[in-house]
């Protein structure tokens, strides 16, 4: 194993403390161990315990890394996580709000009102909960960069619901960062379209999947691949660089933004 990833450098989180939610897999755990090899401390706030592989092989990298359990639909997730952050590392300079991800995939007259709710609280009220627990202590300290992770699925089909989290997570990003800019906190965003990854570890819902299910997850794809100008999903390596980027001082003058990295899909 390489002792870092290719194409990272040491020098744009060095001695910076980070924390990167939902990264037990996809494109958390690429940021998380790309942050890692350019110098920052990292903290992975999740609920799967997978999330300590990604430690692991972190440490095994030479680089440092902590996991916290947390549910982070909850508010009170959201809270421990920064209490654990800052007593951890002292304080937080990035946040990377990265939980979310459609749960169903279906015409939305299909859903129930429970699945509804549920898709919501998936992805929207994590990123809601983390910036609202982590920016008084980035306030207080008068700097803070929060990076959330969007979606291009604002404008797309079979995820109504997952549609609306994300737009809600664009909409957050632009009025908060309105707010904070004065207090020293840039809020940005990514808004990643289809994305090459590895199998699951973590199935999005414990249903088993009919050939009608299958064929409407396909229509997504299809429409995903037609939509971009590339004719192709992404890697999650192109997924994680607009976010370091964002998260770095290479973008101090950038806040406000949700940045599409959909291959020309704008979302």
């Amino acid at each position: 194993m390489s002792s870092t990833p290719p194409n990272t450098t040491r020098a744009r989180f060095e001695g910076k403390a980070v924390v990167v939610t939902g990264a037990a897999q996809g494109i958390g755990a690429e940021v998380a161990r790309r942050i890692s090899a350019e110098g920052g401390r990292v903290i992975i706030g999740d609920r799967s315990p997978l999330a300590k592989d990604v430690v692991a092989e972190i440490e095994e990298r030479g680089g440092q890394a902590h996991f916290f359990e947390c549910d982070l639909e909850q508010f009170d997730g959201a809270a421990t996580l920064a209490e654990y952050a800052v007593s951890t590392l002292g304080h937080v300079d990035i946040l990377i709000n990265n939980v979310g991800g459609t749960i169903w995939t279906k015409p939305y007259e299909q859903y129930g009102v429970d699945e509804i709710e549920q898709e919501v609280r998936r992805s929207l009220f994590p990123t809601l909960w983390g910036c609202r627990a982590f920016l008084p202590h980035m306030v207080e300290r008068g700097q803070g960069v929060i990076v959330n992770v969007s979606s291009i699925a604002t404008r797309s089909i079979n995820r109504v619901p997952y549609a609306a989290s994300k737009g809600g997570v664009n909409a957050l990003t632009a009025s908060l960062a309105f707010e904070a800019a004065a207090k020293g906190v840039r809020v940005v965003a990514t808004a990643p379209g289809g994305t090459e990854a590895p199998p699951r570890k973590i199935p999005r819902n414990d249903g088993v999947l009919t050939d009608q299910d299958h064929a409407w997850y396909q229509q997504i794809v299809d429409q995903t691949v037609d939509s971009t100008y590339v004719k192709r999903y992404g890697t999650l390596a192109e997924q994680a660089a607009p976010i370091l980027f964002l998260a770095s001082n290479d973008a101090s003058y950038i806040t406000g933004t949700v940045l599409p990295v959909g291959g020309g899909d704008q979302g």
